[in-house]
């Protein structure tokens, strides 16, 4: 047997060594445990050049980029939270430690040279793990090095691109894809799909698919209607994750607000001296100085504001009871600028003051300050001498109403209604309206209400119609009232309702139970309703044309005269600050706004006819009077409502 020098056995071990290199795998590591061993912050990105060291509010959200059982992470962040180098750092781990494929996109092509240059190249040259898979680094010309692509030496990409072409998303198959700034891209790419649609189809074939998406927000709305993207894509998720911090004297956890000038938490200072910023408890009204908030970052959590689930760290989910839970697939975080060590309470107190006096600059400190979303103003108020000048004149309602729906809303002196009829397209018009004064506790006047019911309407045809399905406001002081007229004229006819000013609310929420009283208390949605009719009574109507939609208001002072005009028109959408953050409600300002809440009313009745009872306002009219059948009266009855048959 041939012996082998030492020289020999050594030169063995090194082939053997290097063979081997392409199997090797380091110990498992969390994204935060390689950034905290690796990551680096280049001078030419960052405001301070150094070594990274995750802080405790970013450690869920850059572990949870790089866990694989999350396949989609949503941002809604402002400024000066770290957010961009989350991104680079994730894409470095996902590289080196996990061997992946990245397409970052970003919203135009001229952005996405910059951002190659100025995030990805730096982080390549600084990160000496990732600098080892690039040898060609600092070689002009590479083929591997372009400004669209990196190509490393296990055989890995990274992509850059911009979101603004199509081609762009195109022929690319990888296992993760980051879109930084998402509100800024365009909602419909060369009318081909929405960005994260064309880019989430990039990685439908990987083993461990991977969206993450982040933005500062912009404007509130529709995406179609230039709405924020980031807000919408947060909103699909179940999960959008708040960072919990427990008050350094009383012990109290809570997520961290701006609050404002009324609200009784959030970031406060003496007038005229926002240097001397501080934080009040919301709990307690404690006064929390901003570095013992910093301290007390280590013990915070997120929480889920949707199910209360929570995390600490992105890889363990847990129960409000602190019991496991399985990891969501999807999840939303959502942080801004109160929690940074990079800027101070007193900086941000002293942007609101110079940026309150206008809405551009106010816009901006929503946005880029408290990472939220800003709700322009839907156009000017609507005012009540245009609909009086586009009223119209009928005698009797036309042949393809359908149905009629009634609301009564009851002040303390006195009930109020108004019948609207209901078209294919929810094409309506103002029918009836009657106010009735004395005690609404009475016997006398709720008889007198009672006979109002019954009321019968001609429509052109001949055919004889009656009110399907009437509410009856019960949120006042009259309650049992309205419910005792609920039982006594039929429960499936005569509904008590009640308004919900909660954003997203549906306009009607008829429950599947009686309430205790033995009535279906239905809760209306007023935000949403206002906003449908709002943007109807916009439509202008057009002579012999059918406008889905239009509301008809007739030419007849009984009906429908100045003061009920003012009084459908009395409410504007105004913003007010609800748990710290910033929101628009609809406020009448004082004005008297009866005809509006009837009008929410009678569409929230129409809601429970076709939801409930199968109605379809686009079948054609019935031949007869769509009257539902009393269950507790034997004085109305019909042979074809649609009541009748459910």
């Amino acid at each position: 047997m041939t012996s082998l020098s030492i020289a020999q056995i050594e030169a063995c071990q090194a082939a053997m060594k290097v063979g081997l290199q392409g199997l090797a795998r380091k110990p498992p590591q969390t994204p935060v445990e390689w950034a905290d061993e690796n990551f680096y912050l280049s001078s030419e990105s960052s405001y301070q050049e150094g070594r990274w060291e995750t802080l405790p509010f970013q450690v869920a959200m850059l572990n949870a980029m790089g866990n694989d059982e999350i396949r989609t992470v949503n941002v809604l962040k402002s400024a000066r939270v770290g957010y961009s180098k989350l991104l680079i750092a994730a894409a470095g781990y996902m590289v080196e430690h996990k061997r992946r494929n990245i397409l970052f996109l970003v919203p135009s092509d001229a952005s996405s040279d910059g951002f190659m240059k100025s995030q990805i190249e730096t982080m390549i040259r600084d990160v000496p793990v990732v600098r080892e898979l690039a040898p060609w680094y600092g070689i002009k010309n590479h083929r591997d090095s372009t400004l669209d692509a990196k190509r490393f030496s296990h055989g890995k990409q990274l992509f850059c691109r911009g979101g603004a072409a199509a081609k762009n998303y195109r022929e690319l198959s990888v296992d993760t894809v980051i879109y930084d700034e998402l509100a800024a891209f365009d909602y419909d790419v060369e009318k081909e799909g929405s960005p994260t649609f064309l880019g989430d189809k990039r990685v439908e074939g990987s083993s461990f698919p991977k969206s993450i998406r982040g933005s500062t927000p912009k404007i509130k709305g529709p995406v179609d209607e230039g709405g924020c993207q980031i807000e919408a894509a947060a909103n699909e998720s179940p999960h959008l994750f708040r960072f919990h911090i427990p008050c350094p004297h009383c012990g109290a956890e809570q997520s961290l607000k701006w609050g404002g000038k009324d609200c009784g938490f959030g970031i406060k200072w003496d007038p005229g001296k926002p240097q001397g910023a501080w934080y009040q408890c919301e709990a307690n009204a404690c006064v929390i100085q901003q570095h013992e908030m910093q301290d007390q970052q280590a013990k915070g959590r997120w929480v889920c504001e949707r199910t209360s689930i929570w995390t600490r760290d992105g890889f363990s989910f847990f129960d409000a009871d602190a019991q496991d839970v399985p990891t969501p697939d999807s999840v939303s975080f959502h942080i801004w600028t109160a929690y940074s060590p990079f800027t101070t309470w007193a900086r941000i107190a002293t942007e609101f003051l110079l940026a309150k006096g206008a809405a551009n600059t106010l816009k901006t400190f929503t946005n880029t300050t408290l990472g939220e979303t800003w709700e322009e103003e839907r156009g000017t108020k609507l005012e009540w001498e245009h609909l009086y000048a586009r009223r119209e004149i009928w005698q009797n309602l036309p042949a393809r109403a359908v149905t009629l729906t009634g609301f009564i809303d009851t002040q303390n002196d006195r009930y109020e209604a108004r019948v609207w009829a209901w078209a294919a397209g929810e094409e309506s018009w103002l029918v009836d309206r009657w106010i009735l004064y004395g005690n609404p506790a009475s016997e006398e006047l709720r008889n007198q209400v009672a006979q109002r019911l019954h009321k019968q309407y001609l429509r052109e045809d001949g055919v004889q119609m009656r009110v399907v399905l009437w509410g009856w406001d019960s949120g006042g002081n009259y309650t049992d009232e309205v419910y005792a007229e609920s039982r006594r004229h039929g429960v499936l006819w005569v509904i008590p309702t009640k308004g919900h000013s909660i954003y997203g609310r549906p306009i009607a929420d008829f429950p599947r139970t009686k309430h205790k009283a033995g009535v279906y208390l239905t809760m209306i949605g007023t935000d949403n309703a206002k906003e449908l009719i709002y943007s109807r009574l916009r439509m202008q109507p057009e002579p012999g044309k059918v406008i889905p939609g239009v509301m008809h208001l007739p030419a007849n002072s009984d009906i429908c005269d100045e003061d009920e005009l003012r009084q459908l028109t009395a409410e504007v959408k105004v913003p007010k600050f609800e748990r710290g953050r910033r929101v628009y409600r609809w406020d009448s300002k004082n004005r008297r706004n009866e005809a509006l809440d009837c009008a929410v009313g009678a569409l929230a009745m129409l809601r429970v006819a076709q939801q409930r009872f199968g109605l379809v306002l686009d079948a054609p009219p019935p031949p007869a009077d769509p009257v539902p059948v009393a269950t507790t009266s034997s004085r109305r009855s019909s042979s074809s409502g649609y009541l009748k048959r459910r």
